[in-house]
């Protein structure tokens, strides 16, 4: 994944996700799922210079449940 970064996110305890970068200091939060690929992209080209920037996010959807036995 040499020119793509990776994104954990997260439903917020507060509502929203809540999105964390692998391996760089990025982290973004949005309201809506559906809102979530512009907010990541605009968190990306915020923190690269042009010529840095990731071709590719991946977004990997991490969701906790917990089921009485």
């Amino acid at each position: 994944m040499a020119n793509e970064i990776l994104f954990y996110v997260e439903e917020s305890v507060d509502g929203g996700y809540e999105a964390s970068a692998v391996n760089h200091s990025i982290y973004t939060q949005c309201e809506e799922y559906d809102d979530l690929p512009d907010t990541l992209r605009d968190a990306v080209r915020c923190h690269f210079e042009e010529g840095q920037m990731p071709a590719l996010i991946h977004i990997h959807y991490v969701k906790n449940e917990v089921i009485a036995v």
